[in-house]
C-alpha cells in the first residue's frame, strides 16, 4: 500500500473531493505544505486532473480539539514564533499564579474582617480612610520606586521578577496578620499597600521584558495578549478554588496560616522555577562576567543555557565588578593629563578608570561606541577588577597599586598623591595589552555560542564623549 492510502484525503475549496483511502494510490505528488512546524499537508493529482489535499486521520479529531486551545492560549505560530523557553516558564507562571490567586482571597478576607465587615461598633468613615491612605501610600511608592530602579529593571529582569514575587508575599503576609494587631492595622495595611504597588511595578516591567525575549517574530502583543488570556484563566479557577476553600478556614486562623504557608512555599518554588527556566541570550553585567570568568579559567566560552543556569536570582548576589558604563568625563579625569593618561595605550571607543567620587571602575563611551564596545568596556573592567582586587598581585606588585585603590575606593578621604596615581594608571596599562590580544578571540566565541552581540543588557546610561577633535580639524 502506497504512503498516500494510508492519508485521508480531503479537498479545499473548488478542489474534487474523495473520502476513498484508495484514491491517492498512484497518484502524483504535486505539493507540500506546513504550518509551522505542527502540520503538514501533501497535495496530489486527482482523477481528471483535480488537486487532491490530504492529511493524517487524527487532524479531524484530536488535532482540532487541540489546535482550538493552542490559537486560545498559545501565540500565532507556537511554537516557533516564540523562545525555546517559553512553554517551561509558562507552565511554572501558570502554577504561581494561582497559588498567588488563592493566598490573594485569604488576604482580602482578613483586610475585609479588619476593615470591620461583621462588627456592629465600626464604621463606614473609618474603613473608607484606611483603603485611601492604602491607595495613596501605594501611589507615592510606586513613583519612587520606578524613579529609583526603573533602569535596572531591563538589565536584571529575573532578578527582580523573582524580587518582585517574594515582595508580593510578604505583603500579603502582612495583610493576614494585620487584624491580629488592630492598634497597627492601618499602618500595616499601608506598608503592605506600598509593597504590592512596587510588585506591580517590577513584576509588570520584568514581564515585559521578559515578552520582548520570548517573542521570537516581532509579535510581542500577541504574546501578552495570549499571557492575558492564560493568567484571566488561571485567575477564575483560582476564584473557583477559594470560594471552596476560605469558607473552609475563615474561622480558624491556625488554618488559614497553615493553607497560607503551604501556598506560599508552592508560589516562590513555581517563581524559582519560572525564573530560572528563561534563557536570555543578550548580555547583562552578571552573564558576562560569568562567562569570561570561565573563559579566563577554562579557555571556553559558556552557551547561553550553561550561563543563565549559572546566573545568581536575587539583587545583591554575584561577583561581579561594579561597573558604570557611560558616565561623563569628569567623573574620570579633572584635568588634562588625567585625560591623556586614560587615552595613553588605549586605542578603544572608550575611557576606563576609576571614579573619584565613589572609587568603582566607570567607563566613558565614545559618541560612535557600539554594543560591542560596551561588551569590551565591561570585560576590560572585569578584567581591572580582577587584577586590583587580587591578594596574590597586591603583594607581588612592584607599584603601590594597593595604596593607590585605597585612596579612590572610599577607604579614606585624602586624595590620591602623585605616587598613588602612577600606580593606578600603570595598573590601568597593564591590562590594556591584555584585553588587545584575547578580546577578538573572545568576541568570536560569543558570536558561535549563540550569545546576542548587537544590542546589550549592559545598564549603560547616556553620557557620550569625542575626545579626537584634534584629529577632526
Amino acid at each position: 500500500m502506497s504512503e498516500g492510502a494510508a492519508l485521508m484525503s480531503h479537498s479545499a475549496p473548488g478542489m474534487k473531493t474523495s473520502d476513498k483511502l484508495g484514491t491517492s494510490q498512484g497518484s502524483a505528488l504535486i505539493c507540500t505544505e506546513r504550518y509551522g512546524s505542527s502540520r503538514t499537508h501533501r497535495y496530489l493529482e486527482g482523477s481528471n486532473g483535480s488537486l487532491v489535499c490530504e492529511r493524517h486521520p487524527a487532524e479531524h479529531g484530536y488535532r482540532s480539539l487541540r489546535d482550538f486551545f493552542v490559537s486560545l492560549l498559545l501565540p500565532h505560530g507556537y511554537p516557533d514564533s516564540v523562545s525555546k523557553d517559553y512553554l517551561a516558564y509558562q507552565l511554572w507562571d501558570t502554577i504561581q499564579a494561582f497559588s498567588s490567586s488563592v493566598t490573594g482571597s485569604l488576604a482580602t478576607q482578613s483586610l475585609l474582617r479588619g476593615s470591620g465587615v461583621g462588627d456592629s461598633t465600626a464604621t463606614v468613615a473609618a474603613a473608607t480612610i484606611t483603603w485611601i491612605l492604602r491607595d495613596g501610600t501605594g501611589m507615592v511608592g510606586r513613583i519612587l520606586f520606578a524613579w529609583m530602579k526603573g533602569s535596572r529593571l531591563d538589565c536584571d529582569a529575573k532578578r527582580w521578577r523573582l524580587f518582585a514575587d517574594l515582595l508580593n508575599d510578604i505583603a500579603i503576609f502582612m495583610e493576614i496578620m494585620a487584624p491580629v494587631f488592630p492598634s497597627c492595622f492601618t499602618l500595616t495595611v499601608c506598608a503592605a499597600g506600598v509593597f504590592k504597588c512596587i510588585v506591580g511595578v517590577a513584576g509588570g516591567a520584568t514581564r515585559a521584558a521578559i515578552t520582548v525575549h520570548q517573542a521570537k517574530r516581532d509579535n510581542m502583543a500577541d504574546v501578552c495578549a495570549k499571557d492575558g488570556s492564560q493568567e484571566t484563566l488561571v485567575n477564575l479557577a483560582g476564584l473557583l478554588v477559594s470560594l471552596f476553600l476560605v469558607p473552609l478556614v475563615s474561622d480558624s486562623m491556625m488554618a488559614t496560616y497553615l493553607l497560607f504557608f503551604l501556598l506560599t512555599i508552592l508560589h516562590l518554588y513555581a517563581n524559582y522555577r519560572a525564573v530560572r527556566s528563561v534563557i536570555m541570550e543578550t548580555l547583562n553585567q552578571s552573564r558576562l562576567s560569568i562567562v569570561l570568568h570561565h573563559y579566563l579559567k577554562e579557555g571556553k566560552i559558556l552557551d547561553p543555557e550553561a550561563a543563565n543556569l549559572r546566573e545568581p536570582l536575587l539583587p545583591g548576589l554575584g561577583s561581579q565588578a561594579p561597573i558604570n558604563l557611560g558616565v561623563p568625563l569628569s567623573y574620570l579625569a579633572s584635568s588634562v593629563p588625567e585625560l591623556e593618561q586614560l587615552k595613553k595605550d588605549n586605542h578603544s571607543l572608550y575611557l576606563l578608570g576609576w571614579r573619584e567620587d565613589t572609587g568603582s571602575l566607570a567607563v566613558v563611551l565614545h559618541e560612535r561606541a557600539s554594543s560591542v564596545d560596551m561588551i569590551r568596556a565591561c570585560v576590560h573592567a572585569e578584567m581591572l577588577h580582577r587584577k586590583t582586587s587580587s591578594s596574590d598581585h597586591h603583594k607581588s606588585s612592584s607599584f603601590p597599586i594597593l595604596s593607590a585603590l585605597q585612596c579612590v575606593r572610599g577607604r579614606g578621604s585624602r586624595p590620591c598623591t602623585g605616587f598613588e596615581q602612577h600606580g593606578r594608571f600603570t595598573a590601568l596599562e597593564q591590562t590594556h595589552n591584555q584585553i588587545n590580544s584575547m578580546f577578538p578571540t573572545f568576541l568570536q566565541g560569543l558570536t558561535a555560542s549563540g550569545w546576542v552581540t548587537n544590542r546589550n543588557l549592559l545598564d549603560s546610561d547616556d553620557w557620550r564623549a569625542n575626545w579626537d577633535l584634534k584629529k577632526q580639524q
